[in-house]
């Protein structure tokens, strides 16, 4: 009698499913994933979006459903929750090193808000990006808005290079 092959673990599985904004990332090394919880066959994935009107998490759920039902496990549910809020510092080192790979500059620590009410800044944040293309400090930002909500467009005075920042929150 041959068994059949043994199922990939659902964590596992959940682990390849790539970001559909940012292909180069999976959706584990962005942090979005929050949790995977098993009970026989059936599987349900916690994830957090990026922010709260993140339009990707239809495609999100749907891509994680399809990897896990693929992968012989059913019934699955997709939950979305929106607290605590994701932060970029949830993004993996292996997420941070191939967003740079990708040519984009991965984001530095969130900013931590002091206690107390919520200041006003009308400035962007004063933050060192380095060039994901050279390497140099000497960086400018063209636009605080760039193809998607996270990232902001800039360019090395250096190399002259224009490059995506993925900006921190």
């Amino acid at each position: 009698m041959v068994s059949a092959p043994a199922r990939p673990a659902a964590r596992a599985v959940v682990a390849c499913v790539v970001d559909p904004e940012m292909p180069m990332l999976t959706l584990d090394d962005l942090g979005v994933v929050r949790s995977v919880e098993t009970d026989g066959d059936a599987v349900t994935v916690t994830i957090t979006p990026t922010y709260s009107g993140c339009p990707a998490v239809a495609e999100m759920s749907a891509d994680l459903r399809a990897a896990l039902t693929a992968a012989g496990y059913g019934p699955v549910q997709v939950r979305t929750v929106l607290a605590p809020a994701w932060s970029t510092d949830w993004i993996s080192d292996d997420g941070r090193r191939k967003l740079a790979e990708a040519g984009l500059a991965p984001p530095g620590a969130a900013p931590r808000p002091a206690p107390g009410p919520v200041p006003l800044t009308l400035a962007g944040p004063a933050t060192v990006v380095r060039c994901p293309r050279c390497g140099s400090p000497a960086t400018e930002e063209l636009s605080r808005f760039g193809p998607t909500a996270c990232t902001a467009l800039r360019r090395c005075t250096e190399c002259r290079e224009p490059f995506e920042h993925m900006k921190e929150i």
